[in-house]
């Protein structure tokens, strides 16, 4: 009786001690083992994010094209030899670089292919708005942009073909075209749109860029701001993977400012080239990434395109302070350059009026 009453204790003993070590929400316990409800979190936070960058795109998109004409568009078309500089960037230095890098660090097959993906992406919308405000070719930054995301429908699964092989079956990694189709439509429709009310109406279209401009740089920032914090246990990573979505990045920028000048480009089309060739759409190698592979292997490099996003940004902010430095200080603007020629103009009238200068030409 007494062995049995201890018997008894022992067990709710246990059962208090097992019911302190599971959590609340457990559906089931038993010992130290425990099941879990599933966690959405990350999931509805990725839908969330989807919607606000698709809207984002489309605004962008539109008010960087009401900076595009139709006829300088039109000329890059005929003869793209700027688009062809662009697109051995895209899908010529990146995936290499990508392959080279995952070498050099001996990091996971599995992370290696994050890496690969990210390199064979097409360019991200992002690089339009900062090519705006680092004065680039608006119509070579929009052709490069749409062209890239076209060509990754053949491209992609080439270049995962040919860089994916060392570490696993190309065949395993599922390509969301239906993604791919989405991005290029919310590419060319706005640009579109933009373009028509660049051509009708080219003093609203002014306005319409400074605005677009301006919340589409904002709204760049949010988005990294807030999937860097809301990602829960994202950031639980290997430091080689943080190296890489470092050097990454910047490995893109330069070799594709170096490699369209070495194609003879002018140097608002190289850095333009440069934009396009590091800013890659990272938003679709995270869809890709979340279709092909399971939860246990998504936890060892989920976060890799939030990093390479987050840097991307960080060099691209960098490139657009020191050029609005260097151009504060040694590169003339448009007004100075006319205010210098209406002063040797009205030099020129002083000495042949005998002196005499008018108010409006002081």
């Amino acid at each position: 009786m007494q062995t049995n009453f201890l018997s008894q204790q022992f067990n709710a003993g246990s059962l208090a001690e097992n019911s302190t070590s599971c959590p609340a929400n457990a559906t089931i316990c038993d010992g130290t083992s425990c099941v879990l409800p599933e966690d959405n979190f990350n999931q509805t936070l990725s839908v969330i994010l989807s919607t606000v960058l698709t809207i984002m795109l489309a605004m962008v998109m539109f008010s960087m094209g009401c900076n595009v004409e139709i006829k300088n568009f039109l000329g890059h078309l005929r003869r793209p030899w700027g688009i062809f500089v662009g697109f051995l960037c895209q899908f010529g230095i990146m995936p290499l670089t990508a392959f080279l890098l995952s070498l050099a660090f001996n990091i996971l097959p599995i992370q290696a292919v994050v890496v690969l993906i990210m390199g064979c992406c097409p360019g991200g919308t992002a690089s339009n708005v900062i090519a705006y405000w680092v004065d680039g070719d608006m119509d070579l930054s929009i052709s490069m942009t749409t062209c890239s995301t076209l060509l990754a429908m053949g491209m992609m699964p080439l270049c995962l073909v040919i860089y994916t092989k060392t570490w696993t079956d190309s065949n395993a990694i599922v390509l969301p075209y239906d993604s791919i189709g989405i991005s290029l439509v919310a590419l060319v429709i706005p640009i579109s749109f933009g373009i028509f009310v660049n051509h009708k109406w080219p003093s609203k279209a002014k306005i319409i860029l400074k605005v677009g401009s301006i919340v589409g740089a904002v709204l760049i920032v949010i988005i990294a701001v807030v999937g860097g914090i809301l990602y829960k246990g994202s950031w639980i990573i290997p430091p080689k993977l943080w190296i890489i979505g470092t050097i990454f990045p910047a490995a893109g920028y330069t070799l594709g400012f170096f490699l369209a000048r070495v194609a003879g480009l002018s140097w608002h089309r190289c850095r333009t080239v440069s934009l396009e060739t590091g800013m890659q759409n990272t938003q679709l190698c995270s869809t890709i990434v979340q279709l092909s592979f399971s939860p246990e292997e998504l936890e060892l490099m989920f976060t890799f395109p939030l990093i390479y996003s987050i840097f991307q940004l960080t060099f691209a902010l960098l490139i657009l302070g020191g050029y609005r430095l260097y151009r504060r200080r040694y590169v003339k603007t448009k007004t100075d350059v006319e205010k210098t020629a209406q002063k040797e103009d009205s030099k020129s009238i002083a000495i042949t009026n005998g002196g005499f200068v008018s108010d409006e030409m002081k």
